[in-house]
């Protein structure tokens, strides 16, 4: 089986530890659910999702605006750079966004997706009458709740969302599988990536997704909390938010877990490198991402004779490769993910390493990978003061008298 993704790391882990760390997974492994993200057909009817969409002419959409936030859409924004239509990620009603959306397309060459598992997203809800007023058109994804009957109410077609835990279903389901095949991506293709990947990342010998997970467990076990990615390609930013959303909603519980964050490289070397060099350290783990076989390339034209007639990207993986040993000269734990070649089955391969990654990492911290029970607090704190209307001098004398309850002691 051919993988195209390789893992550099520092301090390499001993065997006897990956070994350690399987049995602990192992243990864990029958006190959460089974991980049915590995689960490539089941949830996926192609036949249904060719037959909905030949009620559009494909032919004529060139826009693909997807309604849709967190595990709803990262999938997507993984696959965006091999769309051969123009795809719109609209996450939430910031004004800048929708306009900027709205003033880019036509009811005309356009279709919109809105998704939501539950129906209840008000980043989702709040923006389907602005559409729908408009005239564009629409293919639900949805299952039930307030979204749903918005739908149904609009003789919208609409496709199902399966009760699954989100950030985790989009590869292998409808809420990434539909927008990637109307926005004209190689479905089959991304489908046996991934599927190539977690054969790969299932046993306890030569396992890049086991080696990464007990990485993170064993620094994480010194007191690293953060993970701060470094993509050197614009191609890798989908993914690399995947990870955060799935490091950060799946670890942090039982006051447990690593938050997830990025910034793009080689951006990232001028703005964050110093304190990863020079700051405190045992705290944040660099890791760098990078593409072999860019897609575009282009040589580089310079006056510079060590830089003429090198390719862009070519370029980018120097700097990226002198970071990473920067940072290993400096003592600080890094490592180093590295793609082939970012197209459909290259990226079902990094989906599945990310996924199967968090997936050994959780159970390795003996968590619930599946659930984020937390984040539904300020979903309901928000809806309650719009229906109250509250206003912001109120809601301010609120959060300063819950302020002094909690931080008394602080």
């Amino acid at each position: 089986m051919n993988i195209g993704l390789s893992l550099e790391y520092y301090p390499e882990l001993k065997r006897d530890f990956i070994t350690k760390s399987y049995h602990l997974i192992e243990k864990n492994r029958k006190k959460w659910d089974p991980p049915f993200f590995t689960d490539t057909k089941s949830y996926i009817d192609m036949k249904k999702i060719q037959d909905v969409s030949t009620q559009f002419n494909l032919d004529l959409i060139k826009n693909v605006i997807v309604l849709g936030t967190g595990g709803s859409i990262q999938t997507l924004l993984a696959l965006k750079h091999l769309s051969r239509k123009k795809i719109f990620p609209v996450v939430s009603s910031r004004a800048v966004e929708l306009k900027g959306c709205l003033d880019k397309t036509t009811p005309d060459n356009s279709i919109v997706i809105p998704i939501s598992r539950g129906g209840e997203t008000l980043d989702i809800n709040s923006t389907i009458g602005t559409f729908l007023k408009r005239g564009y058109k629409f293919l639900g994804l949805s299952s039930k709740g307030t979204m749903y009957n918005i739908l149904v109410k609009n003789n919208i077609p609409i496709l199902d969302v399966p009760d699954l835990s989100g950030r985790f279903a989009g590869s292998i389901s409808n809420v990434g599988i539909v927008p990637a095949y109307l926005a004209g991506i190689r479905i089959e293709e991304f489908l046996k990536g991934l599927d190539d990947g977690y054969k790969s990342f299932k046993e306890e010998k030569k396992n890049l997704a086991l080696e990464l997970a007990a990485y993170f467990f064993l620094l994480y076990n010194k007191g690293y909390k953060t993970i701060f990615s470094m993509p050197y390609s614009k191609n890798l930013e989908g993914s690399v938010g995947l990870l955060v959303q799935e490091i950060s909603e799946s670890t942090g519980k039982d006051n447990k877990g690593m938050m997830g964050a990025y910034q793009s490289a080689p951006l990232c070397q001028h703005s964050i490198l110093e304190y990863l060099l020079g700051g405190t350290k045992g705290a944040v783990i660099p890791l760098l991402w990078t593409i072999e076989f860019e897609i575009p390339d282009l040589p580089l034209a310079s006056s510079i004779k060590y830089v003429n007639s090198q390719s862009a990207q070519a370029i980018i993986n120097f700097q990226a490769d002198a970071t990473f040993q920067a940072l290993i000269e400096q003592g600080v734990p890094s490592a180093k993910i590295s793609l082939k070649d970012p197209d459909e089955r290259g990226i079902g391969q990094l989906i599945a390493l990310i996924q199967s990654s968090v997936y050994y990492f959780c159970l390795l911290l003996d968590v619930n990978w599946a659930n984020n029970p937390k984040v539904i607090i300020g979903k309901e704190i928000c809806n309650n003061a719009l229906i109250n209307d509250l206003s912001p001098d109120r809601w301010k004398k609120v959060r300063s008298e819950i302020a002094k309850e909690k931080f008394k002691d602080f």
